[in-house]
């Protein structure tokens, strides 16, 4: 009796879960797809979900201690705060939680080999970081959010990781010519990069101003195409580092 009380309502939440899985499952699959040298291991993979899930957990602290900090400051302006709450608490923490959990997770691996494999762990890490976001936005305000985040956030994050994985990418390829100076470059700009994106991303959408929500569509469109259009130009322009994958290699940069 007790079971058959709590099957609608067990039914529901898993078309919640479903709802809120579905679309992160699909970039990633599509991202993973586009990787035509060398398929990385799928427990590899999901070993970089989970790395995006515990980012997702550092920056929820991050962000409660530094909005509680700016909270606490009197005399600023209304735009000065949105800025540094947008740019700096969640777009920096977030995207800094991220890149900490992906470079300590790929940047020694032996499967980090190809120009392309930045973007695909950077995108599952992103992944995996919105899939955890996405299950408690969803089980806490319903399926009528199911639908927007998976045409607005998720995309979004994902559009992040592209960008962070093709110039992290970039930069284990320098490491690897011993181009330490463009690696350092490259190294910021996949941490710079996602941070302006996602803080112009949430400025925008939290914009009270006319015609924010044609701006903010506008935005994410224009930020997907070109995300688009980086993974096809990565992926078919890929080549591995090096043919000699010695452990120094690894070890030194």
């Amino acid at each position: 009796m007790f079971y058959f009380m709590l099957y609608p309502f067990m039914v529901y939440s898993k078309i919640m879960v479903l709802a809120a899985i579905i679309p992160a499952v699909i970039l990633m699959v599509y991202v993973y797809k586009s990787d035509r040298l060398e398929k990385e291991s799928p427990r590899f993979l999901g070993s970089l979900i989970v790395s995006g899930i515990l980012s997702a957990l550092v920056a929820l602290v991050l962000e409660w201690v530094l909005s509680a900090i700016l909270d606490s400051v009197t005399g600023i302006s209304e735009t000065a705060y949105n800025v540094i709450l947008y740019f700096i608490i969640v777009a920096g923490s977030e995207e800094c939680s991220k890149y900490f959990f992906l470079r300590r997770k790929t940047w020694k691996s032996r499967e980090f080999n190809c120009m392309y494999d930045g973007v695909v762990y950077a995108v599952f890490v992103s992944l995996g970081f919105a899939l955890w976001e996405n299950i408690s936005y969803v089980m806490r305000w319903g399926l009528s959010v199911a639908l927007l985040r998976a045409v607005t956030a998720i995309p979004g994050h994902a559009c992040f990781g592209v960008f962070m994985g093709v110039f992290y990418g970039q930069a284990r390829g320098y490491a690897f010519m011993r181009e330490v100076n463009k690696k350092k470059v490259m190294n910021v700009l996949s941490v710079l990069a996602p941070v302006v994106l996602h803080g112009a991303y949430d400025y925008i959408a939290s914009s009270t101003a006319e015609n924010s929500s044609w701006y903010f569509i506008i935005f994410v469109a224009a930020m997907f195409i070109v995300s688009l259009i980086m993974v096809k130009n990565m992926s078919k322009n890929d080549r591995y580092f090096r043919l000699n994958r010695s452990t120094i290699d690894y070890e030194i940069l």
